[in-house]
């Protein structure tokens, strides 16, 4: 009998339920929660001696795991902590921060497979982190300044040649006026360099523009990639495919060899078993890294080309061979 596997993941996650769906249509033990949870609906008791790892268990008032039999987990994007109502702000930030540390802890010193360890993940999600090791195992990635001084964006601007783009160097969603909006990668005009206040009050990423034939969403899972081009079908998503989604194409492809070396060498520098990596592929066929995300969206891709995701999650999970 299969060990169990332990979901950790927002309770609204549907990626999340169809590998949830995968594994349980094989029979697979299945622990799902949420931080999101903890204290109110999920409690730990977790235990170690000089004899043994941590032991103990999670529950729900529906189940229990045993910490001792998890087998494998996958940890995706899960929720905040939520603490009971009446808690001063400096109570809750104690007690998110004691949370962390021991839930967060106890999870993290599980010896088992993860898909993909938050420890890792963590490190990963540095662009600047994801370029350096991409270019070292081999990549072809853009010129890129990352920088708050106006005055290096225009020295960038007159040393590479062609257009630049500005895009976040972290999460492009914020929330605003109770909205939730995103900033999209934008080229930048003559009229954008030659004003550019703003760029002192934070980091920006500027990079060398890419021109594009199409670009491709990598899916890596495991030793197993995945690859489908996307094709824009409007100018605003020819510059950031993300902002207009109903434009969009795609199509199965295959990896050259070359990159699908230098991204096997990357996942295991940065310690992923999971990623969804972005590439430009410019009219000579030449793929270039933009970035590889360890909790990157993937449902919309194998809904749109049948690739089998799902399915090669919940082998990683089982440690079955493909």
């Amino acid at each position: 009998m299969s060990l169990p596997v332990l979901m950790i993941a927002a309770n609204d996650d549907w990626p999340t339920d169809r590998v949830v769906t995968e594994l349980t249509g094989r029979g697979v033990e299945v622990f799902r929660m949420d931080t999101a949870d903890f204290p109110q609906q999920l409690s730990l008791s977790g235990r170690i001696d000089q004899g043994h790892g941590w032991a103990g268990e999670l529950a729900t008032a529906q189940r229990t795991v045993d910490l001792s039999r998890v087998g494998a987990v996958y940890y995706r994007a899960p929720g905040a902590f939520q603490f009971p109502d009446g808690m001063t702000g400096p109570e809750e930030r104690f007690a998110a921060a004691q949370a962390r540390a021991g839930l967060g802890g106890v999870l993290s010193a599980l010896d088992c497979r993860w898909v993909n360890h938050p420890t890792f993940m963590a490190r990963a999600e540095y662009k600047p982190v994801q370029l350096d090791a991409a270019r070292v195992c081999g990549l072809r990635i853009p010129s890129t300044l990352i920088t708050n001084r106006p005055d290096a964006v225009r020295e960038f601007a007159t040393a590479v040649p062609g257009p630049l783009i500005c895009k976040p160097v972290s999460s492009p969603v914020l929330i605003e006026d109770d909205q939730l909006k995103a900033v999209y990668t934008r080229r930048l005009t003559p009229d954008d360099l030659a004003d550019l206040r703003g760029v002192e009050t934070t980091a920006h990423l500027f990079q060398a523009w890419v021109d594009k034939s199409h670009e491709v969403r990598l899916t890596v899972v495991g030793s197993r990639m995945f690859a489908a081009e996307v094709h824009a079908g409007s100018e605003a998503a020819h510059e950031d495919w993300r902002s207009d989604y109903g434009s969009l194409t795609y199509a199965t492809t295959t990896v050259p060899a070359d990159v699908e070396a230098g991204m096997r060498r990357l996942m295991d520098r940065l310690h992923l078993t999971y990623g969804a990596a972005d590439f430009v592929v410019d009219p000579d066929g030449r793929w270039w890294f933009l970035e590889v995300n360890p909790c990157g969206q993937w449902d919309w891709i194998q809904g749109a080309t049948g690739q089998p995701i799902a399915a090669a999650i919940a082998d990683e999970l089982q440690g079955v061979t493909p």
